[in-house]
């Protein structure tokens, strides 16, 4: 993915550091904003439906048939209460482990960190990122409807085949403290 050229396209060259590495992680979006925060991060759990695959967005690739999770969550400072990234997933249940489906519906443990605790040898592709106003959103950030929010899509697979459509979105008000800290200490 060219991303510099998608960048360009969304004036991103003017985004913070912090902004600009969470459009591209390919890791685990958790463990980024707890380091860059310094804060260990909760899961807030808005909704959960299993659906089918004939309601599945089309990049997830699901037979019509298969059942598929959507899950949208809040990541927040677990002593902050700060909310740091809003998400959506669509998960073909019937590609994972039953174990992992499992705690997807009974836990709070963020997708990223089930994927490590199962072990499961994942990789991601990052479809696109982009800006947009907060709209609905905007509560989940206790921001106005007109405020701008950063957000990105990307898909999960595993041996080859499409697990996972994700979409995250945070504020363009997200700013990186620790290094504003880190800069006072050294003067």
């Amino acid at each position: 993915m060219a991303f510099l050229a998608q960048l360009d396209s969304i004036d991103g060259r003017r985004l913070n550091l912090l902004q600009r590495l969470l459009l591209v992680n390919d890791g685990t979006l958790t463990d980024a904003v707890e380091m860059a925060f310094l804060e260990p991060i909760a899961l807030e759990k808005l909704a959960l439906e299993i659906t089918t695959g004939a309601d599945a967005p089309e990049a997830i690739q699901a037979p019509a048939s298969a059942p598929i999770m959507e899950r949208r969550i809040l990541l927040k400072g677990e002593q902050t209460r700060q909310p740091y990234v809003y998400a959506e997933s669509w998960i073909v249940l019937d590609r994972l482990p039953e174990s992992m489906r499992r705690q997807l519906i009974d836990s709070t443990a963020p997708i990223g960190r089930l994927w490590t605790e199962h072990q499961l040898e994942t990789r991601k592709e990052i479809l696109r990122f982009w800006r947009q106003p907060a709209a609905a959103l905007a509560p989940h950030f206790h921001l106005p409807p007109s405020a701008e929010l950063l957000a990105r899509s990307y898909r999960v697979f595993l041996q080859a085949q499409p697990i996972m459509l994700i979409a995250e979105y945070f504020p363009t008000t997200l700013r990186y403290p620790a290094l504003r800290n880190c800069l006072q200490l050294h003067r």
